[in-house]
Order: structure tokens, then C-alpha cells, then sequence
């Protein structure tokens, strides 16, 4: 499952987006710290195909694949060295698959800011800064226990002298410790060390509700420019949560007109959902049949077999042989009855690279 923690200063719009995607019911008050432990949410991930797909199959059951939102409290200035119980709420951020950065652009008298006047720049630069002390705090620790085993000439403590002493220095000269990183080996280490700077950053630029839909928003655009100078890869979505809060209280076609008022087609769910699976490389494959229709999430470029893992070990362990349709085609054909007859049915052995939007199933002996 994946997991999105959502950071960022006090009052931004975190828990206020975190009950809009989730309907979860946490706290939204005007102070700091109204979120003192991580509220967790487990959302359906929004995907027409799948909805299509159950439209055609009427199965007796529709499972969409899922996402984790984790709402961390809001960090302060001095959160690395403990300042507004930071320790804590780093330490669940170093359990989430990537990091859903929410930056306030919008003005609001009645909203009061932590720091004053709203500047998405400086919010940016001050949880980006405290990640990087947290980080570098356990590497100097670190590096003091490893050096003296390096010196007895141990290769492996050796290894980690030199990445620990690497990502100092890229910290020190403002760098994330992702660009540190060079091997597998780098990368093992990195995980180990539990480095905050090493995961995906997805920024949700908190705009206004007038701001959606435009096609320049020059606080956001402001941000993305600083965000590139840490994080050439980061996504950007603006959403405003004051707007994805009322939309949830809407159904049906209700939403659709609410969303096309504003100028866009779809939530701030799809939107984030979208661009996590993008930072993630994950992608989507479907299961079909008469009881379920299934959707799955795989990281990007995985075989059949290791799709087979996915579902059941059983499945991997007696794999023969994977059926493929992409479901496209398949929605076209209407079943895989008809399907097969047109021939778009493939027979596809464990090194077939599974794409997104394959309909899989699964042929096996155990």
C-alpha cells in the first residue's frame, strides 16, 4: 500500500485537505499542533478505467487499489532539534513511502500563519532546512560510531564512512542527501540511516479558490521556482483546501458541475493520487472475472511473475503463464469470451513486462 505523509508549518491547510480526501474527521483548528498523533486514512485511488471495467464485468465485487494519507502535525522552525515535539513527528515521517509537502499560497485575516505574513518561499525553505538538520544530526552521530570501525580496516564500515561523509557534505552545501546517492549500495545505506531527504516530495500548493483553474498563480509559481533548486524532480499540484473540503460534501453530478465551475476536471485526490503514482513509478494492472473486478499497483517495469507475487505466493511460486489484454481492448470486446475469439488475448510468459492498464490472469500450478 502506499503511504503519503502530509507535512508542513501550522495552519498551511494540511488536516483541512487530510478530512477532504479522506473523510476522516480530524481536527482543522487555528493553532499550532491540533494534530499531535498522525491521523491515518485509507482512501479507494480514483481510476475511470476500473469503474468502466465494473460498468462491463457486473461483478460481485469492485476493489479499487489504495492509498495511505498520514496527517504528521505541523512542524515549526527548530523541529529537528526538538522544537513543537518535532522529534516525534519526524519520526513518522521517516515511515512514509513519500512526502505530500503542503505550502500555503493563499491569503486569508481570518487563517493566522505561524510566521506571519504568507510567503511560500520561506515555508518551503524552513521544512526543507529542518529535514536536512534531522538528517545530518544522525549522520554525525553516526559517523562517529562507524569511523573507529573503519579504521580497523572493516570494508563495510568503510562503505558507510565514505557515503556518511559524502551526504555531510551535500547537506552542508544545501543538498538533499538524494544526490548523494551514486549505487545501490548508497542507496541501501540511505534507507538504513532512515534519511528524510532521500524520499519523494509531491508539494500541494494550498492556492485560493479563485486560483484554480488558472493557468499562472504567481505564489505557486514563486515556489516552483525555489523547489527546483532542491528538487529538480519534485511534482507540483495546486488545489485549494477550502474548495476540496466542500466538494466532499457533494455527490454525483453535483461534484462534476462544482469541479467544471472552477475551471477543472478533476479532485485534488486524482490530482495528488496522479502525481504520487508518477514520483513513484508505480503503475496499475487490473484482475477480472465474474466475482471481482481488481485493480493492483506494481511498481513500474515489473515482470509477470512479479505481479503474480502480488496477489498470492501461490501464484508466483506455481507460475505457468500469464493471459493479457490491455483494457482497452478488452472494454471494446465487451468479455473475455469475445475477446479470445478476436484473438487480442496474449499468452505471456514470467519475463513479460507488465504495462499500465493490463488485464492479467494468471495460470498456475501448485
Amino acid at each position: 500500500m502506499l503511504r503519503l505523509g502530509i507535512v508542513g508549518l501550522p495552519n498551511v491547510g494540511k488536516s483541512t485537505l487530510f478530512n477532504a480526501l479522506t473523510n476522516a474527521g480530524a481536527a482543522a483548528e487555528n493553532f499550532p499542533f491540533c494534530t499531535v498523533e498522525p491521523n491515518v486514512g485509507v482512501v479507494p485511488v480514483p481510476d475511470d478505467r476500473l469503474n468502466q471495467l465494473a460498468q462491463t464485468v457486473q461483478p460481485k465485487k469492485v476493489v479499487p487499489t489504495v492509498v495511505e494519507f498520514v496527517d504528521i502535525a505541523g512542524l515549526v522552525k527548530g523541529a529537528s532539534q526538538g522544537e513543537g515535539l518535532g522529534n516525534q513527528f519526524l519520526s513518522h515521517i521517516r515511515e512514509v513511502d513519500a512526502i505530500v509537502h503542503v505550502v500555503r499560497c493563499f491569503e486569508d485575516p481570518d487563517v493566522t500563519h505561524v510566521m506571519g505574513p504568507v510567503d511560500p518561499v520561506r515555508d518551503h525553505d524552513i521544512i526543507t532546512a529542518e529535514l536536512a538538520l534531522a538528517d545530518l544530526a544522525v549522520l554525525e552521530r553516526r559517523l562517529e560510531r562507524v569511523e573507529k570501525t573503519a579504521r580497523s580496516g572493516n570494508k563495510e564500515a568503510q562503505q558507510e564512512a565514505d557515503f556518511i561523509a559524502r551526504a555531510i557534505a551535500d547537506l552542508n552545501a544545501g543538498k538533499g542527501v538524494r544526490d548523494t546517492i551514486r549505487s545501490d549500495t548508497d542507496r541501501r545505506l540511505a534507507r538504513q540511516l532512515g534519511m528524510l531527504t532521500v524520499k519523494p516530495i509531491l508539494y500541494a500548493a494550498n492556492v485560493s479558490e479563485a486560483d484554480l483553474g488558472r493557468e499562472e498563480i504567481p505564489a505557486s509559481a514563486r515556489l516552483q521556482a525555489a523547489i527546483r533548486t532542491h528538487h529538480e524532480e519534485a511534482e507540483i499540484v495546486p488545489f485549494s483546501a477550502k474548495f476540496e473540503a466542500e466538494l466532499a460534501e457533494l455527490s454525483g453530478g453535483e461534484r462534476q458541475e462544482f469541479l467544471e465551475s472552477a475551471g477543472i476536471t478533476r479532485t485534488g485526490l486524482e490530482r495528488l493520487v496522479r502525481a504520487g503514482y508518477r514520483l513513484l513509478h508505480l503503475e496499475t494492472f487490473f484482475t477480472v472475472g465474474p466475482n471481482e473486478v481488481r485493480a493492483w499497483t506494481i511498481p513500474a517495469k515489473s515482470t509477470a511473475f512479479d505481479a503474480a507475487g502480488e496477489i498470492h505466493s501461490d501464484f508466483q511460486r506455481g507460475f505457468i503463464r500469464a493471459e493479457t489484454i490491455g483494457v482497452g481492448e478488452f472494454l471494446q470486446a465487451g468479455s473475455y469470451k469475445v475477446a479470445r475469439e478476436k484473438g487480442l488475448v496474449r499468452s505471456e510468459g514470467r519475463e513479460y513486462v507488465v504495462k499500465d492498464g493490463d488485464i492479467l490472469l494468471f495460470r498456475f500450478n501448485v
